[in-house]
């Protein structure tokens, strides 16, 4: 009998836990647009986390943005948005994620699946939007968020250095660059200054 109720709860307490550390869904998405442009706020789609932390639709939109909450599990606070056409890869990573596997794995996995025609990859350039913050400077009840960052990436598959002029490393504030040249996941880097 003893055993029984320190498992329930333990169950409790665990659960409980779990609640707490979720925001609402309002805030959820609140927070998650905060990626967005603001001419595709109001017609995005979001993901999030239901009050089990199982990753779930918040929303359903009516263009071509799909937005992503935080996740309570990983430390400080990032959101993103990124088109459609991305949304087969990123579903590819965060299932392989689940299963455990670590950031070279899933490259390697997703870019043998794009090289075979398996994980369809945008033919055109595709946008993320993301949006960080340290932990101390968000707050998940209100879902205020202080000296966040923007950067932006572009996702042109296969591209290099030479097929479009792009350097491979920064030279100076705001420079796009590549990364991940001939691969996959080539993409332009956008990082804007800081303020400070």
């Amino acid at each position: 009998m003893k055993t029984s109720f320190t498992l329930i709860s333990l169950f409790l307490i665990s659960t409980w836990g779990i609640a707490q550390q979720i925001p609402t869904k309002e805030i959820q998405i609140k927070t998650a647009l905060l990626a967005a442009p603001d001419e595709f706020k109001d017609g995005a789609s979001v993901y999030g986390y239901d009050e089990n932390g199982k990753f779930i639709s918040l929303r359903k939109g009516s263009n071509d943005l799909i937005c992503l909450t935080d996740d309570p599990y990983s430390p400080g606070f990032n959101v993103s948005c990124y088109h459609k056409d991305l949304e087969p890869f990123m579903e590819r990573g965060r299932v392989l994620k689940r299963e455990g596997k670590n950031t070279q794995e899933i490259f390697d996995i997703r870019e043998a699946e794009a090289k075979s025609g398996k994980l369809k990859m945008p033919k055109a350039g595709a946008t993320l939007f993301v949006l960080t913050s340290e932990a101390k400077d968000y707050e998940p009840v209100t879902g205020q968020v202080k000296d966040s960052y923007l950067r932006y990436v572009v996702y042109i598959p296969w591209a290099t250095a030479e097929s479009t002029g792009l350097p491979l490393r920064p030279s100076g504030p705001a420079m796009p660059w590549i990364m991940d040249p001939g691969t996959h996941r080539a993409h332009i880097m956008i990082n804007p200054p800081r303020d400070n």
